[in-house]
Formats: structure tokens, sequence, C-alpha cells
């Protein structure tokens, strides 16, 4: 957990500012792990990554190809250790231009952490590489041996700390951006709080306790959930959990949402939604449920109320998500919020008040 581990080049060609680069976004964003030094992604060539994506320069430019990355890092005295695979296309495939980076990485001595299903250790090629250059390549989704895994017993109920869980209307909505930011808040106010990461860019970022739900035999992804979420609590003592949200309870290739109501045994639920997105991402002529029958079916699920909507504001104009808060408060009768553009400070005030004294 010696964090950051080193200096990343992040490659994310053709779908940076996308869906499909929901990684390298989550990376430009916010990171433990690495120091983040570059994107690949020769559309927005000279560009300030986290520019494009929230209008917040952080100084981590965009290139078009892995050496022009390489020299922009050695020219301000940064030495890149690890190439990271930013790309999440549906399916996690990797495609002949990424390969051919990742070969090219390996040449360069960087270490390849890649959380695609197409693992690179399976490549005899790549592995001879790696080793010749006595480097390591990660398949973070590569499956954990099955006498690792933990079956469902029932330990969760011990949890006394608030465990919240971040849902979503729809896959690559923002559950993670948001669920890290209401744990930095909450941190910050000095409540000690953990994140439980479900997917493949939660441990990329460093989230101590992580399940990559998508990576494990079905009949043991609740017992990881709750393992997760029980060490959490055991080792770290923490006020509240925050357990991300995977795919959504009506996403037709996604409905990660039902795991985590029934082994995560959250205590309150935050829904993240996008208002302007009409079908669910990556299936056209699957219209989206409506947002009261989402909430309506979580809460008969899980028994436990949604008490909060946070909104993604992709294909809005920012200057009235202040208006369209109150107006989705009146016709919902709940709060929302749009934490990436104006923090968390007033939801974590919410959700403060159902922490136990």
């Amino acid at each position: 957990m010696n964090k950051p581990e080193g200096n990343a080049i992040v490659y994310c060609e053709g779908a940076f500012n996308t869906p499909n680069g929901k990684t390298a976004h989550g990376l430009v964003r916010f990171t433990k792990r690495y120091n983040i030094l570059a994107v690949i992604d020769s559309k927005y060539t000279g560009q300030d990554a986290s520019y494009v994506l929230d209008g917040k320069e952080k100084g981590i430019p965009i290139t078009a190809s892995l050496n022009e990355a390489v020299e922009i890092s050695k020219s301000i005295d940064k030495v890149p250790t690890h190439l990271v695979i930013g790309l999440a296309p549906d399916g996690g495939r990797l495609n002949k231009a990424a390969k051919r980076t990742v070969e090219e990485a390996l040449n360069y001595g960087l270490n390849v952490d890649s959380g695609l299903h197409d693992f690179l250790t399976d490549d005899k090629q790549l592995i001879k590489l790696a080793k010749e250059k006595n480097i390591k390549i990660r398949d973070v989704r590569k499956p954990i041996p099955r006498d690792k895994l933990h079956f469902f017993e029932g330990k969760i109920e011990k949890v006394d700390s608030l465990k919240i869980a971040i849902l979503g209307t729809d896959s690559a909505i923002g559950k993670r951006t948001t669920a890290w930011i209401i744990v930095n808040e909450l941190n910050k106010k000095n409540i000690r709080t953990e994140m439980i990461g479900t997917g493949q860019t939660a441990w990329m970022q460093g989230a101590k306790y992580s399940v990559i739900m998508d990576s494990i035999v079905n009949d043991f992804v609740s017992g990881e959930i709750e393992n997760a979420v029980y060490e959490a609590w055991k080792n770290e003592k923490p006020k509240a959990i925050i357990i991300e949200g995977q795919g959504s309870l009506m996403n037709p290739a996604y409905p990660g949402g039902f795991e985590i109501l029934a082994a995560g045994r959250p205590d309150i639920v935050i829904l993240q939604h996008a208002p302007a997105r009409k079908e669910y991402d990556g299936f056209p002529g699957y219209v989206l449920h409506p947002l009261d029958k989402q909430i309506h079916a979580i809460e008969l699920l899980s028994g436990k109320p949604v008490i909060a909507v946070t909104i993604n504001h992709e294909n809005l104009d920012l200057s009235t998500i202040p208006k369209l808060c109150k107006r989705l408060n009146k016709k919902y009768n709940l709060p929302f919020y749009d934490v990436l553009l104006y923090g968390a400070g007033d939801l974590v005030k919410q959700i403060i008040t159902y922490i136990p004294k």
C-alpha cells in the first residue's frame, strides 16, 4: 500500500471525454496509486486533460503518442514508470492499436497495468518482453483463485458504520466519481470514511478495499462484497463506509446494483442520474427507465431510503443546473445535487444526520 507507486502515462486513444474513457477520467480526477503525467488521445493533443473534462487545469497534457508523452515527462524531470490502460470499452476488449502501445511501453521499460477483460499476461510475447526488461504487467481484472474467494456468511450484520451505496440509473454515469467526492468531503470533516471500490478503476485510484465484481464467479460476488465491507470496518473503524455502485438495477447488460443491495446491506442510498440521458449507455433503443421507477425499485429491494439524487450534467447547460435541481427537488420530493460542479458540502451535511451518535 505504499503510494504513489510511480509516474503513469494513461492510454485512452479515441475514447477520452466519452463513456469508454471513464477509467482515464477517474485517474485524471483523482488517484492515490500513481502520479499522472500525461494522457494519450490524438483527438485532444495539446490540451490539458482535466480542462477537457471539468474546465480546470491540472497540468496533465494530452499527447498523440507514447513517445511524445515520455518526452514531455522527461522535459519536466518526471520519469514515467507505468503505462495504464485508461480505456473502458463495452466487453473490455483490447484493440490492436492499444496492444501496439503496450509493446512500445514495455520496450521503454514501463510497467503496464490493464483493467480490460483481454489479459495481457496471456500473451507469451508480452510476458517474455516484460521478463527481459525486469518489469511487471498487471491484469487488474484477472480472476482471483477460487480457493481465496469468500462466500456470503452474514458477518456484515456486525458492521455498525453507516453504509452508503452510491447507485446509478445507468452504467458510466459517474457513480465512482461521486463516491470519491463524498468520501473525501467526509474525511475533511474528520468523519473517518472508507471507500469500497467495486471496479478496476477504483483499484487503480488506490481504494484500499476493492472488489472487481465483473471478474468474480457469480456465486462469490456477494461474499466478496460482504468481506470487503467487513474488513474495512474491522481494520479501520470508520464512521461511514461508501460502496461504489456498478451498472444499474435495470441496465440490460450491467445489473450490478442487485448484488450491492443484497450483500452490502446499505443503510441509505444515493442515486446518480443524468437527466439528459434518454437511453441506456451503449444500447440504442433501450429507453432509460423513469427516475421514479428506479427509486421505487431500489427502495423496494433494499427496504432502505434513497435520500438524495446526484446529477451527471452531461449535455446540459451548466448555467441551468441550480434551477434544474430545484425543479427536480419539487417533482420528486428529494434533494438533488451536482457534486462535481458544486462540491458535496450540502450533501455531506445531510449524510451526517444518519451517522449514529
